[in-house]
């Protein structure tokens, strides 16, 4: 048996943030197709607060495909875009929309041998961002607190109760 206790792992680490839900904004759109032609678009997801504002979370894709419309339609839904009927969207849509997103550490080896770690983001891994009178029930975390450094909601003055 022979090991070389001096070689190293040849691993390239994408990992920038640690496993989470982060408050995330669409910061890039890029638009091509999968290798069965149906449309996707790859979407750079940057960490929009807290710890870790402005460092890349992940990149996921949403594929506009038969099988694909159920996890286009929930991750546009969390976005704050129309997901149901017939819509017309375009990438640009999307940019600079905010979700929360699960994002976590994943690995596998490229082409070349070399061992890929880096964050992705679970089917389910989108929520919409919590209405402002919502935030005493939002579950702690790193995008939690956020509603409480906003400005308070307007009242009407005929819901003032007196």
């Amino acid at each position: 048996m022979e090991i070389d206790f001096d070689a190293t792992d040849r691993v390239s680490d994408f990992v920038t943030v640690p496993a989470g839900t982060y408050l995330c904004r669409i910061a890039e759109i890029r638009p091509g197709s999968t290798r069965a032609g149906d449309e996707r678009w790859s979407m750079r997801l940057v960490v929009a607060e807290g710890q870790h504002v402005g460092k890349q979370a992940a990149w996921d894709s949403l594929v506009f495909s038969t099988r694909g419309r159920a996890r286009a339609r929930t991750v546009l839904q969390a976005l704050g875009l129309p997901a149901s009927g017939k819509v017309q969207i375009e990438p640009q849509d999307l940019e600079g929309r905010t979700a929360l997103v699960d994002v976590r550490p994943a690995e596998y080896q490229g082409p070349d041998g070399v061992m890929v770690r880096r964050n992705e983001v679970p089917y389910d891994g989108y929520r919409a961002v919590p209405p402002a009178d919502a935030v005493a029930e939002a579950p702690p975390g790193p995008a939690a607190g956020r509603r409480a450094r906003e400005a308070p909601a307007q009242v009407a003055p005929s819901e003032i109760p007196f």
